[in-house]
């Protein structure tokens, strides 16, 4: 049969276009094309081991069908080949390896493998830790639409990486990734416009980010969501159950500031019923954290023997690392001690 149709099946059935989605069908098509040398069928075949979609997650069987497909020139196959690599996935962690398999995929002008090399330089992965490079890097892949890309450098420009920090630039390229669907990057403008990082202050322009990237399951937008129901603001009314309920999904996922709002919620029984135990639960997951507002909040309970025998030292050590991170509660708790 004809390896491009039998390939493109394949996808059909992978994605559920047209037809039930079905991987047992897209892998058999996907083998037929890979059999006959297919690159693309080669390549998908290669992910879904590596997804361990409708399969048995295999990162042997993954790289060996990325490697067939890769030294042919199939540029999605030498920047997957290179993620394995990177991530030491059925490999040996390799990063000289990962900037090679990225480099000949970008030459290619595969973008997702131009974003990678780009956060090999940020974080110093394999090379020297290099942000001009990162965002020359992440600026070819952003300027051809690549999302990851376009968060990556709305990040440098956040954080004054490599660049002099611009709010203003942060948020063009955080629109741009938030205009293709991506949460984080919703989640970002929701914390600009709360925060008023380079825009305005507007609680409503906020809620409709965070909602957004809140209804993917964002972890940090769903804590953010929480707060903003905690305190009745950016038009919603005060509602403590439906702020209990989205600090429980945040935290569920191992979010901190999930963690620490489900555990203010159990302490002041709002949303919840009071319940000191649980309280301390979560407010411990969010300290090994390091969550400013739950080492407050443990320190408190601490200095007041609520749920726990007074500890003067450990709250001492709390509203220290809080204060560290110059939270006023920190210093107040600490001054409150030792007056």
């Amino acid at each position: 049969g004809n390896a491009r149709a039998q390939s493109n099946l394949g996808a059909l059935y992978e994605e559920g276009f047209g037809v039930k989605q079905d991987y047992a069908q897209a892998r058999a098509w996907y083998e037929k094309a890979a059999a006959q040398g297919n690159t693309d069928a080669q390549t998908n075949l290669g992910r879904m081991y590596e997804k361990g979609l409708g399969v048995q997650q295999d990162y042997a069987q993954a790289r060996a069908w990325f490697e067939k497909a890769a030294v042919q020139g199939n540029a999605g196959a030498q920047s997957n080949l290179g993620g394995l690599y990177a991530a030491g996935h059925g490999v040996k962690q390799d990063y000289a390896q990962a900037r090679a398999w990225y480099e000949k995929a970008a030459a290619q002008g595969y973008t997702y493998a131009q974003n990678n090399i780009g956060e090999l330089y940020a974080n110093g992965w394999g090379v020297q830790q290099d942000y001009a490079q990162a965002r020359a890097w992440f600026e070819k892949a952003a300027a051809q639409g690549n999302d990851h890309a376009q968060i990556n450098l709305g990040d440098l420009y956040a954080d004054g990486h490599g660049v002099q920090q611009d709010y203003a630039q942060a948020r063009a390229w955080y629109e741009k990734a938030a205009a293709q669907g991506d949460a984080y990057a919703q989640n970002n403008l929701g914390v600009m416009y709360t925060h008023a990082l380079g825009v305005e202050q507007d609680y409503d322009q906020a809620r409709i980010w965070l909602e957004k990237a809140a209804a993917q399951g964002n972890a940090d937008a769903l804590s953010n969501l929480g707060t903003f129901y905690t305190w009745g603001v950016g038009g919603l009314k005060k509602d403590y159950a439906k702020a209990a309920e989205l600090y429980r999904q945040s935290a569920e996922q191992g979010n901190k500031g999930g963690q620490a709002g489900l555990g203010a919620a159990y302490h002041d029984g709002k949303g919840v019923k009071r319940n000191l135990p649980k309280a301390i639960e979560w407010f411990e997951k969010a300290v090994a954290q390091n969550e400013a507002s739950a080492l407050c909040n443990l320190a408190n309970m601490h200095v007041n023997g609520e749920g726990v025998k007074r500890n003067y030292a450990r709250a001492a050590e709390l509203y220290r690392r809080a204060a560290e991170q110059g939270w006023a509660g920190g210093y107040t708790g600490l001054a409150t001690l030792y007056h």
